[in-house]
């Protein structure tokens, strides 16, 4: 009987270990071969290299290039364009009627004029008209200027009154009224850049007006101090009034002149700038 621990028993046992070990590592080393990229490149200290980390990979300039699959472009919606701010309308050229109100708050400065006030900016400029008018021997005279809301009010309200009275339903009362009388608020009386000349010798609001020597004059040389028939015959389905020869409206010589010389009315003015 051979002792426990002698040599050959020893060299059969490291025998068989090798048999049992030499078949898989001959696989690893077969494997090995076809997928060499299996084996991870040494870096320049013989060091397997790390996955980077994220302080060491370049700089993201956005969310989106971070989130990007390789080889995609981003594209970034471009900034708007902020819209150019409208240039303001003048003081003098301010559109007042029925779609376009004065806020009820509404304040100018007024200076006084024979027979009421006017806005305190373009009184000379009415003074200088009504001077020149009685330079040539006429006698115009001012019968409306500038109201108040509460004035406006109570004409519309007047107006329409009187048209119940003749027999008009309360709707149409309002709407012929309307064409006449405006409500508060889309009176340009109330703007003080408004004002009713009539003769002297002749008072009537009505369209015989336009035959006095005074409203000739007006028509033809109103321009040239800054004003305008503001409700002319043939505009009435534009600017919403009833024909008025008497009611002038200042809106500065360049504009007036325009208008006078196209003859056109304040709203298609409006609409050409």
């Amino acid at each position: 009987m051979e002792p426990k621990h002698s040599p050959r028993r020893s060299r059969e046992k490291s025998r068989r270990w090798l048999l049992a070990v030499l078949p898989g590592a001959a696989c690893v080393l077969f494997l090995l071969g076809l997928f060499p990229h299996l084996v991870p490149p040494a870096n320049a200290q013989g060091r397997p290299d790390a996955t980077p980390s994220s302080s060491s990979s370049a700089p993201v300039s956005s969310v989106a290039e971070a989130t990007a699959a390789p080889g995609i472009s981003v594209e970034r919606e471009p900034s708007p364009t902020p819209s150019p701010t409208p240039a303001e309308t003048p003081w003098y050229l301010r559109l007042v009627n029925q779609d376009h109100p004065l806020p009820r708050d509404f304040t100018v400065e007024l200076a006084d004029i024979p027979g009421g006030r006017f806005d305190a900016r373009a009184a000379e400029a009415l003074s200088q008209m009504l001077s020149a008018m009685e330079a040539q021997g006429l006698s115009p005279v001012v019968c409306s200027s500038f109201r108040t809301w509460e004035d406006q009010e109570t004409l519309h309200q007047n107006k329409i009154d009187r048209l119940l009275g003749e027999g008009y339903s309360p709707e149409e009362a309002v709407t012929e009224a309307s064409r006449w009388v405006v409500p508060a608020g889309a009176s340009e009386h109330q703007l003080g850049l408004a004002v009713d000349l009539v003769s002297a010798g002749y008072q009537m609001l009505v369209e015989e007006q336009e035959n006095t020597p005074e409203q000739q004059w007006l028509m033809e040389n109103c321009a040239t101090y800054g004003f305008i028939l503001r409700y002319p015959k043939d505009k009435t389905d534009i600017t919403g009034v009833g024909y008025e020869p008497w009611h002038y409206r200042y809106v500065g010589r360049e504009a007036a002149q325009a208008i006078w010389e196209q003859g056109i009315c304040l709203e298609e003015y409006e609409d050409m700038q």
